[in-house]
């Protein structure tokens, strides 16, 4: 390891770094990583690389792993955390959240997007696709973190012309923002709500726009029994071909929950190469009554991901713990306890991730790049390790992860993350002070 003096720029990046004893695949090895961020060798590397490289860190028989990846979050919400729990969903949106969220302002929507990413650099995730309000500030505290993520302005138009063509705008305008932010690990996508927030005439002009500026869409999808049977009686479609109809299934779309999908609707998803994000932390806490079927979009070639939803309805941003909710709830839901192995589930947070926001490989590979955490071994969890997929995903949690680097630059070493203490004391105030003018109003 680096000795204290030379570890004070370490955190600045733009550096090459070696990482030795860690291990990959149960072997261990060395990583190293040149300037531009980039994984340039793995393997026995200290002889030709230890001289070269800026820092050495030493991983102390850590696993290696891919940087995870959160495919749907509403990051800001981590102020709402512990705000309003064990409720019926309409209750809880209607009496707690949205007239909580009318009193946001675009600090309000930095301070909690700064202690999201702080919440998952701990955790391990280096990238995230979120959906919210007030989406500058949201860039900017990314921007500051240093993790990677796909943001997009929250659509909604409540089947209104007058508010559609303001989201238009107000997406527009995002769009060009991030844009002109030349920031590699930020892009924009359309964020269309859900079916029942957004007008048809406004879901064609998101699928049109993404289509035109070449970016991803974010949307809801089937996330209860009440929005398929609404949208069947409304329309005489179920959701997903609703949706189609329109033109917003498409490579680039993530679509959240997809709990109530029909064996012709995972087809249809398959078909159009759309992601589809699991959140089963926050189902099975709002209740929605029905898994995700996994196994049948697997066999339709869909790209299953792993996102925990919002803090005020998970509560936490901790993907580890978020693969181990999806394994056991897709074993007891579908009665099968060969269902969603642990190598999968991992899977799903790392590589399926990595490919639905497009971000990199999702692997640790020569080229690839250096978007990695270690996972510490001498700590009871991983003890005894006979097979590490199952122990990372069944016994370990975010707080296993001891180091995360995001493009090659480190954001957390032997969990100390710089700024944590006036990021924490920032957003603790932010809430609070939400919370006193929503009772005020």
């Amino acid at each position: 390891m680096t000795t204290d003096q030379d570890r004070s720029g370490i955190f600045e990046g733009k550096q090459s770094l070696l990482i030795t004893d860690t291990v990959i695949d149960g072997k261990s090895t060395e990583i190293f990583i040149n300037e531009t961020g980039t994984i340039a060798a793995i393997g026995d590397l200290r002889a030709g690389y230890k001289a070269e490289a800026d820092y050495i860190i030493d991983a102390d028989g850590a696993l290696a792993l891919p940087g995870l990846v959160n495919t749907h979050t509403h990051a800001a919400m981590s102020l709402f955390r512990g705000y309003a729990d064990d409720m019926i969903l309409q209750d809880w949106l209607g009496q707690k959240i949205w007239p909580l969220e009318a009193h946001l302002t675009g600090e309000d929507v930095y301070w909690g997007t700064k202690l999201a990413c702080l919440e998952m650099i701990r955790t391990g995730t280096v990238a995230f696709n979120d959906m919210y309000f007030f989406m500058e500030d949201a860039a900017r505290a990314v921007d500051e973190s240093g993790i990677r993520a796909v943001l997009s302005f929250g659509f909604i138009d409540l089947f209104s012309d007058e508010k559609r063509e303001n989201e238009c705008r107000a997406t527009e305008k995002f769009t060009r923002h991030v844009g002109s932010m030349n920031n590699p690990r930020i892009k924009s996508a359309v964020g269309p709500h859900a079916i029942y927030t957004v007008s048809p005439k406004g879901l064609e002009w998101c699928a049109e726009f993404a289509k035109e500026q070449e970016i991803g869409i974010h949307i809801h999808l089937s996330e209860t029994e009440k929005e398929v049977n609404d949208c069947v009686a409304g329309h005489g479609r179920r959701p997903a071909a609703l949706l189609d109809d329109y033109g917003i299934l498409t490579p680039r779309t993530i679509a959240a929950h997809c709990c109530w999908l029909n064996e012709a609707e995972c087809g249809l998803l398959g078909k159009r190469g759309v992601s589809v994000s699991h959140n089963p932390a926050s189902n099975m806490k709002l209740a929605t009554n029905r898994a995700m079927p996994w196994q049948q979009l697997v066999a339709v070639g869909a790209n299953v991901c792993l996102g925990t939803d919002g803090c005020a309805s998970n509560n936490n941003l901790d993907m580890f713990e978020e693969a181990k909710i999806a394994a056991l709830l897709q074993k007891f839901f579908w009665n099968d306890p060969a269902a969603l192995p642990a190598p999968r589930a991992l899977a799903m947070a790392t590589f399926a991730g990595g490919k639905a926001l497009g971000f990199g490989s999702g692997t640790l590979a020569v080229g690839a790049p250096a978007d990695l955490i270690l996972v510490a071994t001498r700590t009871p969890c991983n003890t005894p390790l006979h097979n590490a997929f199952s122990n990372l995903v069944y016994a370990c949690n975010g707080g296993s992860v001891e180091t995360t680097l995001c493009n090659g630059k480190v954001l957390m070493l032997n969990r100390e993350i710089p700024g944590e203490e006036q990021t924490l004391a920032a957003a603790k105030a932010a809430a609070e002070d939400l919370v006193r003018r929503a009772a005020s109003a």
